[in-house]
């Protein structure tokens, strides 16, 4: 009996140093759990997001994983009036046809300019995009904007994997690839945007996609394609007197597009004092063209951060904006409207 009580003693010591030890090392392990269940979470969403890969058009395809997005379409629900138009650039026969006349002028639309783009197009001759992007039943598309938010982020690897990476204005690649990548399928530009030398920071095949906003902007390109004297009236910074890009790479976006922006940003169509930013008119491209459209790099320092740089490049502040031609607090709402309706996807965090 007293071996039997003694054992009994014994094992409620054990049970007692037990749950001692435990309320031990069960604190001190909780911060390492919920960082790894954190960290577990983190990269099992952007699994979810590079599921999003490109699928070629197949008769025995399975289920491709861009139906529910074009099933929930949630963001039609916002009367953005996006008509999913799958052309993007200006062909040469647009200009043959009477259904194809525009009457409206840069920015929104080609009346008034329709013998400069003819001499352009000839010249260009390509207005698709690569086959391998046009057959894809699944585009998944990212726009990287050149916002300092985008800075640090080590997104580089996944912006890589997109079907289409599109790019703004003149904003470097080489030397920052560990935060925004090294692809580059579409690069938006005007003349006073363009880089002298776009296989700087291109890749050989990447498309250099004109956005003219004045006649001046096609004259310039005119210009260099037929290597003629240049004309610097008429911009507000010099564009580039040589322009080393491949006639074949270069299209000329479609006006509507920009058009469909204005509309959207609700920016009156007959005054030239604001338009809607590239990077915003990117975002609207992609919206009608993608089927999967995720961003970063977008975003402005707040007023009480004036001497943060804007850009992930460079060092510029908001001061640098302070004569702009664009209302970049009404973009801010509708990109956030946009997140909020579930039709973009930022990858990283921002205010």
């Amino acid at each position: 009996m007293a071996d039997a009580q003694h054992g009994h003693e014994i094992r409620w010591e054990y049970v007692k140093m037990s749950q001692k030890t435990t309320k031990t090392w069960f604190p001190r392990l909780l911060p390492g759990l919920l960082l790894f269940i954190t960290v577990v979470a983190y990269y099992g969403s952007y699994t979810i997001l590079q599921s999003y890969g490109g699928i070629s058009k197949s008769p025995n395809s399975s289920k491709s994983p861009c139906d529910s997005w074009l099933t929930q379409k949630r963001w039609e629900s916002l009367n953005f009036d996006f008509n999913r138009q799958t052309q993007l650039f200006l062909q040469l026969s647009d200009f043959f046809w009477r259904e194809h006349l525009s009457g409206l002028p840069l920015p929104y639309g080609t009346n008034g300019s329709e013998v400069l783009l003819q001499k352009v197009l000839a010249i260009t001759a390509n207005y698709e995009l690569p086959v391998h992007i046009q057959n894809l039943e699944c585009r998944t598309c990212v726009v990287i904007g050149n916002g300092f938010a985008i800075r640090n982020s080590s997104l580089g690897n996944i912006i890589n994997k997109y079907n289409m990476v599109i790019r703004l204005n003149d904003a470097p690649v080489k030397g920052y690839e560990r935060d925004v990548g090294s692809k580059t399928t579409l690069r938006l530009f005007y003349p006073e945007s363009a880089s002298p030398n776009p296989e700087l920071h291109n890749e050989p095949d990447t498309l250099m996609v004109l956005v003219p906003f004045k006649q001046q902007d096609l004259r310039w390109l005119k210009e260099i394609l037929y290597n003629e004297k240049r004309v610097r009236k008429g911009f507000w910074k010099p564009p580039p007197q040589v322009f080393s890009g491949d006639a074949s790479k270069i299209r000329v976006l479609d006006p509507h597009f920009l058009h469909k922006t204005a509309r959207l940003l609700k920016i009156p169509l007959n005054q030239e004092l604001v338009h809607p930013t590239t990077g915003m008119l990117a975002v609207f491209v992609a919206l009608n063209y993608c089927d999967v459209v995720h961003v970063a790099g977008f975003g402005y320092p707040g007023s009480k951060s004036p001497r943060q740089p804007i850009h992930y490049y460079g060092y510029d502040t908001m001061k640098n904006m302070k004569n702009s031609y664009h209302d970049l607090s009404n973009e801010a709402e509708a990109l956030k409207r946009l997140e909020d309706s579930g039709a973009i996807f930022y990858l990283h965090p921002h205010s």
